[in-house]
């Protein structure tokens, strides 16, 4: 199947509100290209070099939207605030606040999203819970980011049912965090290739695929 085929069988399944990101970590430029003329703007990448080296090969499609979906170093965060639209791995409070006075240094606005870990998982980095909580008073001191909602990236080897579960539990966790702020956390960044549609059933806003749509790497 070619990649408009595949986009247009995904595209089926898409309530309208749902935004439909194409995650470009190790795919071509010319398939970059195939997606784009297939109707895609949102595109992610985990890893700022290959990024920049693609959005300037690809600098003649100016209405793009880069979303940096990888996690990010304090050194990386001034090329990340440059670089992307969106960043939705903001991790920590030290991550936050750093890219807080790096945007208004660059006199740049981003919109970020908190990246939450609602289950254990030593391989993945995020808030956890009682973290988000107690920085929610730093958080909104940082006005010159758009915090707009959670990002989650699951632990493998859940079932269908803890995937539906731990999904609901993020969308759960940015309504008690709007009640308890003035953070309006009106997007959730969750699902992937393989558990998206339960990512939109829980209220996923946002969905990262990669390979669903590339298809498999070499």
């Amino acid at each position: 199947m070619t990649i408009a085929q595949r986009l247009n069988q995904i595209r089926q399944q898409l309530p309208s509100h749902v935004r439909l990101i194409a995650v470009t970590k190790q795919v071509s430029v010319a398939q970059i290209r195939a997606a784009y003329e297939s109707g895609i703007r949102d595109f992610a990448e985990s890893h700022l070099q290959e990024a920049i080296s693609k959005q300037e090969q690809l600098d003649d499609l100016k209405d793009i939207c880069w979303h940096f979906i990888g996690h990010l170093q304090a050194n990386k965060a001034k090329k990340a605030v440059l670089h992307f639209n969106w960043i939705h791995s903001a991790d920590n409070l030290k991550i936050v606040q750093r890219l807080n006075r790096l945007a208004a240094e660059s006199s740049l606005s981003p919109k970020v999203c908190l990246q939450v870990k609602i289950l254990s998982d030593p391989n993945k980095y995020g808030w956890e819970e009682e973290e988000l909580f107690a920085g929610l008073s730093e958080l909104k001191t940082c006005k010159s980011l758009k915090i707009k909602g959670l990002m989650t990236i699951l632990p493998l080897g859940l079932s269908q049912a803890e995937i539906l579960a731990t999904f609901k539990k993020v969308k759960d966790l940015a309504h008690k965090i709007k009640k308890q702020s003035n953070l309006d956390l009106n997007q959730l960044s969750m699902g992937m290739s393989g558990d998206y549609l339960l990512a939109i059933q829980a209220g996923a806003t946002m969905i990262r695929l990669g390979r669903i749509i590339f298809g498999e790497k070499d």
